[in-house]
């Protein structure tokens, strides 16, 4: 079972999104809170695989959640759901450690398909959404140029990051790569530690502001 938390401040969402988890039997909803510090209380009670969070929320917003669950509870993960298509939010959002990001008009199968892939340790974004995310090298600074340099990935770990930047699992990467999903592990670790972050997500945004992706 899936334990999911959700974390939204209109209680509309809230109800919706209970009736539409509560038709697959791998869910379980441990939770709802209406603010980012309900759900970090929450969080710390129920133990969530998966935490749904609105990033604007009153009292504590979900990006400062967000940046918090990541310090106090790293194994929960985060999917952003919300209703505002901001790309400054989400790249913050995944930066801070989410590991999705879907708008709230999003279907049931995408939003099952997310939540299964974050409470894997993966990450699945949307191709709209990834496009997004790589639309932001097309002119990057000086100051982004200069920090690319200083980024040095081998030909192994770049074929690994635009896999991940395409959505695959570390299954599907090793098999196209002919490589084991041991090892893909390893060119993950050594990627997430050359670009400063720890998850799939936060590694597709900054790779992208640095240009080491391309669209």
């Amino acid at each position: 079972m899936i334990k999911i938390l959700i974390a939204d401040d209109h209680l509309i969402i809230r109800q919706g999104l209970r009736l539409i988890l509560e038709t697959e039997t791998d869910f379980e909803l441990v939770g709802e809170a209406s603010d980012g510090n309900e759900a970090l209380s929450l969080c710390k009670k129920m133990k969530p695989d998966v935490v749904l969070m609105d990033l604007r929320m009153p009292n504590m917003d979900g990006l400062t959640a967000i940046e918090k669950l990541r310090v106090e509870q790293p194994d929960t993960a985060v999917v952003i759901l919300t209703t505002f298509n901001e790309d400054e939010l989400m790249l913050r959002g995944l930066q801070a450690g989410a590991r999705g990001y879907l708008l709230k008009d999003t279907d049931r199968s995408a939003l099952f398909d997310t939540i299964r892939a974050a409470a894997r340790g993966e990450t699945l974004l949307k191709p709209e959404i990834m496009a997004r995310v790589l639309s932001r090298v097309n002119a990057p600074s000086a100051a982004e140029i200069k920090t690319t340099e200083s980024v040095n990935l081998t030909g192994r770990e770049q074929e690994v990051l635009e896999a991940v930047a395409r959505g695959e699992r570390s299954k599907e990467i090793a098999s196209h790569l002919g490589i084991s999903e041991r090892t893909v592990k390893a060119h993950l670790a050594s990627i997430y530690s050359k670009l400063g972050v720890d998850s799939r997500a936060a590694a597709i945004a900054v790779a992208a502001q640095k240009g080491l992706l391309k669209t």
